[in-house]
């Protein structure tokens, strides 16, 4: 990762966006504590007190909420560095976490559960948890990705080698919410898993953000990141359920989806710009469709951060900047039909045809009594429509500049005011070049625009399969035998004697060898041999990972002389429920019910059984029978059959997942 304590303007806001978070947590407490005092006492006097301690808290977090805000508007940061002209694009912050040591946790599980002595394995843990520091700095490009994506992968041997679905490891994780601060806390790793992925998305904004407005080159790597952050946040929608922070709740993923995929349009309408817009009647045809199609997305962006429950805790600037551009681009594509009137009447050597057909296709339906070819043909019908799309370019024009006046932090921003005021301008300048004397009698409404691109902007899925990781753990043995669902007895100690050249059994399988076909009467069966015995070491050497002829190998060198192996068998799995997810709630209102419920457990009887809840953090899978997908993680069934098959990163702990 990158040095945590270099003075970039990226990792000043980062440093700032970790101190409010912890001044949110203490606010968080003290007001968890006032309302505990005021459920309790009786005493009027202590109640007036502590009511107004409780509205200077309140407005200490709305203080504190307010300034998360401002971290999450200041864009230009992000930037390209070189001087640009063109409306600033909005990043994503990274999720800001507390460290945590794996150390004690892993290490006992080694001893208990794979009977090996942990001390062997301190480099390991070592290992992931500097990848896990790494991960909370990562470099602004390609390399800070892998890196994200390697820790990702890495999680997913590490959840299948030491957190089984029966309890919980006592590793507690810790992340704060990106938009208001409010710390999760959980013993779950799925918590982890969903953070680092929210952490890959918006470091795929912020590197789309900083490429190069201005070159061919820059503008296609920003719509690329843009893609690829949607696809990061649609997966983690559509994979984690039940997340317990906002930011990572399936509502506003939506919209952080569709925010992005905006972006990525503008990009591309940018692309097609950049050589220099021709005044040519077909080359602004294109442009009027593509720059409509921006303000459309724009336009359904902003609706979404209106509805609940998004509205609530999305930062305000952004909703007023997604308005912003809905009006300023919808204002250049009104702007550019009315170039069209008003520029190029028809010639003699035009084609009608292909210009009524082009010019056509920009409207849903022209206003009463005009015909499309007639516009063409009559000048002053012409110059009548053109002016009234001039007027409404105008109108939308100082609609986005009063928006933008209206909120303080994108006032700031001088760039938005200066690319807001110059498009302004030239609008005015075209209306004022057009005679003026019919103005009054004009009664034509400028018709609205059908949006149209020749470039679908679509989400890219991560490719976690490129990058390619090496499992931490790998001396424990092969994943689909030594993982924490199936328990095992410890190693076993048996000397064998090779009697008239016979072994007394026979050996299968791959990565490690089962006994197969046991000599009840040969003498390894005799010191405790089993059918179906796994053997982990030969002649004192590991042989988890070696196969059937490899380990044969091994005894036809020792020739007749006795040799000692080791073995393990396999335990029944007692059948268990996987508890609910321990989540620290530090006493929030009710506005963060959907956090934590441990505030609203408190007032169930306890002489009464109470319902089973949702899980906040589940492993979801694709259903192709069932619309919902709400699998946690599953259990073991008791005297289920061993399903052998290879088990990735993501491959749940069983097939026969329990539905909460």
């Amino acid at each position: 990762g990158c040095n945590p304590l270099a003075e970039t303007g990226r990792s000043k806001l980062q440093n700032q966006r970790a101190v409010l978070n912890q001044q949110i947590l203490r606010a968080v407490r003290m007001r968890a504590g006032a309302e505990n005092l005021l459920r309790a006492t009786t005493n009027n006097k202590v109640r007036e007190q502590v009511l107004l301690e409780l509205s200077f808290v309140n407005s200490d977090l709305q203080i504190l909420k307010e300034e998360l805000e401002g971290l999450n508007i200041s864009v230009e940061v992000y930037q390209n560095t070189e001087e640009t002209f063109s409306i600033p694009l909005v990043p994503l912050g990274l999720k800001e976490t507390k460290e945590v040591d794996f150390t004690v946790p892993l290490k006992d599980f080694i001893l208990e559960h794979y009977s090996e002595d942990s001390s062997e394995y301190e480099d390991e843990i070592a290992d992931l948890m500097d990848l896990r520091q790494a991960c909370r700095t990562p470099s602004r490009d390609e390399a800070g990705i892998e890196m994200l994506i390697s820790y990702f992968l890495q999680l997913g041997y590490v959840e299948n080698r030491f957190f089984p679905p029966t309890r919980h490891m006592g590793v507690l994780f810790t992340w704060y919410d990106s938009f208001t601060g409010v710390p999760v806390c959980q013993q779950n790793l799925l918590l982890e898993k969903a953070s680092i992925l929210f952490n890959i998305g918006a470091l795929y904004t912020q590197i789309g953000t900083r490429c190069n407005r201005q070159t061919q080159a820059g503008l296609e790597n920003a719509v690329d990141a843009f893609q690829r952050a949607a696809g990061v946040l649609s997966y983690l929608k559509e994979t984690f359920t039940h997340t317990p922070s906002y930011d990572m709740s399936p509502a506003m993923l939506n919209v952080l989806v569709k925010m992005m995929l905006a972006q990525a349009q503008e990009c591309v309408f940018e692309q097609i710009g950049l050589p220099g817009i021709r005044n040519e009647f077909f080359t602004l045809v294109k442009m009027t469709q593509e720059v409509a199609k921006v303000g459309e997305v724009y336009m359904l962006v902003n609706t979404a951060m209106n509805q609940e429950p998004v509205k609530e805790n999305i930062p305000y600037s952004w909703s007023k900047l997604a308005q912003i551009k809905s009006d300023h681009y919808k204002a250049l594509a009104h702007y550019f039909i009315a170039t069209i009137l008003c520029d190029h009447e028809l010639q003699s050597g035009d084609d009608e045809d292909q210009q009524e057909k082009a010019l056509s296709q920009l409207y849903d339906h022209m206003p009463e009594g005009l015909m499309v070819l007639t516009v063409l043909k009559d000048k002053v019908q012409r110059k009548q429509l053109g002016k009234a799309h001039l007027r409404k370019a105008i109108v939308y024009h100082e609609e986005a500049l009063r928006v933008c006046g209206l909120c303080k932090k994108l006032r700031n921003i001088d760039v938005l005011q200066e690319v807001l005021t110059a498009a302004h301008k030239r609008s005015l300048l075209k209306y004022a070049q057009q005679e003026t004397e019919d103005d009054f009698l004009s009664l034509i409404q400028a018709p609205d625009i059908l949006p149209k691109t020749e470039h679908k902007i679509e989400t890219i899925a991560p490719q976690f399969s490129k990058v390619k990781v090496k499992d931490f753990f790998h001396r424990l043995g092969p994943l689909t035998v030594f993982s924490a669902k199936q328990r095992w007895t410890a190693p076993r100690t048996i000397c064998i004697h090779h009697e008239a050249g016979e072994l007394g059994f026979s050996l299968k399988g791959g990565s490690p060898v089962q006994i197969y076909c046991l000599d009840p009467a040969c003498s390894a069966a005799s010191m405790g041999l089993k059918e179906g015995d796994y053997v982990v070491s030969v002649g004192g050497v590991d042989c988890k990972w070696l196969g059937v002829n490899e380990v044969l190998e091994k005894f036809k060198s020792v020739g007749e002389q006795p040799i000692e192996i080791e073995v393990i068998s396999c335990q029944d799995t007692a059948a268990s429920m996987h508890s609910k997810s321990a989540t620290y709630s530090v006493g929030m209102q009710k506005t963060y019910s959907l956090i934590c419920l441990a505030m609203e457990e408190d007032k169930i009887d306890q002489t009464k059984k109470a319902p089973l809840k949702l899980p906040f953090l589940s492993w979801g899978t694709k259903n192709r029978q069932k619309a919902a997908s709400t699998l946690c993680l599953p259990s073991a069934v008791a005297g289920s059959s061993q399903i052998k098959k290879k088990l990735s990163p993501f491959t749940l702990l069983n097939t026969e997942s329990s539905l909460y």
